[in-house]
């Protein structure tokens, strides 16, 4: 009988094919060697009573590296996700200073990340204005895509990262889909969201309310229909990023039946939360799209469960806690979560839905790896790929307290929130990055993972 490296034992593990199985890990190399009944190991994890789920793909985090590490950082940053069983993420190219648009910013934000994540990590280039150039060049170097803004994307930094305009946005597309890339896009209309935002700042609207209002579910639907005739007639592949509402799910789930090739993400705070929560706990809950009604989440969760939607991602957006303060529409708009994302999703999806865990692995890891060229490495418990597992406890209860976060700033709409299931354990590549048990995360084993 072989014997491996390393054997998790006892659990049940959500496989790339053939659903939930009880059966054992085996782990030689960093990489899953086989997957059988009564594996024998040169170590051992139990993991009876728990899912093994293969670790998480975030595929949307702003960390904020290089010069905004005081917002957000690649230490900080990666510790949570470790904890919160994210093995790997797609860092986005703003709000760092410079922004990811050109190979000496990508080579700056690269060389801070190593040997300080505690996980795998990617990276996003950006379509900008004036950077159009420069799009080759960051694809060669291994960004996974560009991103881009269709309405303003405030924030930090230099100021060259800036929505788009037509012209830019058709062209971008065109040099993006002359080289096999993918654009993901934020798709509001700035001219719907910038005329009602100064409407209601002039007649001294300024609730959590106001602001819902000033970015309606038809600024979304509209930055979604003209980014999906653009990229027809361009050729480009696309991705919608934290898409909001089922519309906007429909216009998009219509492009791929007639060919086109494209995906949309969601984000757990748009499928936990609602415009009332926002209300409540003031700006922490900020975000853009804003968070919707209770009857638009329950149709965004009608739409995962028929798989319309193709992952889901933190777009973990941190700031330090002051610029939560002041007037809701000059606060700060972005969602601290990234920690919570898997048990968020096990909890609402499986526990309270009774929607099955390979659903909740799909979206996210199978999804996002697949669709952003690491699916040869990561995104799914099978033989060849790497063991990057979360060991889930489906009976672990407990209420998030600021004390559980590992973020820069513990800051969270989640707090207080009680949840079904906790993550016990995180293995990257077969070593085990954080245990539950001690609330060890060890740092610095991360690394890059260039798209070829």
């Amino acid at each position: 009988m072989a014997t491996y490296e390393l054997v998790v034992t006892g659990g049940f593990v959500v496989c790339e094919s053939g659903g939930v199985r009880d059966i054992d890990i085996g782990v030689n190399g960093g990489r899953i060697a086989a997957l059988a009944p009564s594996l024998s190991g040169e170590s051992t994890i139990d993991a009876a009573g728990c899912y093994v789920l293969p670790g998480m793909v975030d595929a949307h985090v702003h960390f904020n590296e290089p010069n905004f590490g005081h917002w957000e950082g690649f230490r900080t940053g990666s510790a949570s996700l470790a904890a919160g069983g994210i093995t790997t993420y797609i860092d986005m190219p703003l709000n760092g200073n410079p922004p990811t648009v050109t190979p000496a910013a990508l080579a700056a934000k690269a060389s801070l990340a190593e040997g300080a994540s505690a996980v795998d990590y990617a990276f996003w280039g950006g379509l900008v204005p004036g950077h159009l150039d420069e799009i080759e060049a960051m694809a060669s170097l291994g960004v996974v895509g560009f991103k881009a803004f269709m309405s303003s994307p405030g924030g930090e930094g230099d100021g060259r990262f800036r929505e788009v305009d037509d012209a830019t946005l058709f062209e971008g597309m065109r040099r993006i889909a002359s080289i096999g890339g993918l654009l993901a896009l934020h798709a509001e209309s700035d001219s719907i969201t910038s005329l009602l935002a100064a409407d209601a700042l002039a007649s001294g609207r300024t609730s959590a309310r106001d602001f819902a209002a000033s970015r309606p579910i038809a600024a979304e639907t509209e930055a979604v229909g003209r980014a999906l005739v653009f990229a027809e007639r361009a050729g480009c592949r696309l991705h919608f990023v934290h898409i909001s509402s089922a519309d906007a799910v429909r216009l998009i789930d219509a492009a791929k039946r007639r060919g086109q090739d494209v995906t949309v993400e969601t984000c757990p705070h748009y499928l936990t939360l609602t415009e009332d929560d926002m209300a409540s706990l003031g700006a922490v809950a900020k975000c853009a799209p804003p968070l919707r009604s209770d009857s638009e989440r329950r149709q965004l969760w009608e739409q995962t469960a028929a798989g319309r939607i193709d992952l889901i991602a933190s777009d973990h957006s941190p700031c330090p806690p002051e610029l939560k303060e002041g007037s809701f529409f000059s606060a700060w708009g972005g969602i601290s979560g990234a920690q919570s994302s898997l048990e968020l999703l096990f909890d609402e999806a499986v526990l309270r839905r009774g929607l099955p865990p390979t659903l909740v692995a799909e979206l996210t890891a199978a999804g996002p790896a697949r669709r952003f060229g690491l699916s040869d490495r990561k995104g799914a418990i099978a033989v060849g790929l790497d063991a990057d597992l979360a060991v889930l406890d489906p009976n672990r209860a407990y209420t998030l307290q600021a004390s559980d976060l590992r973020y820069r700033h513990r800051h969270s709409p989640y707090l207080g929130r009680t949840l079904g299931c906790k993550i016990r354990e995180t293995l990257l590549r077969g070593e085990s990055v954080y245990q539950e048990e001690t609330g060890n995360v060890v740092p610095g084993g991360g690394r890059f993972l260039r798209k070829s």
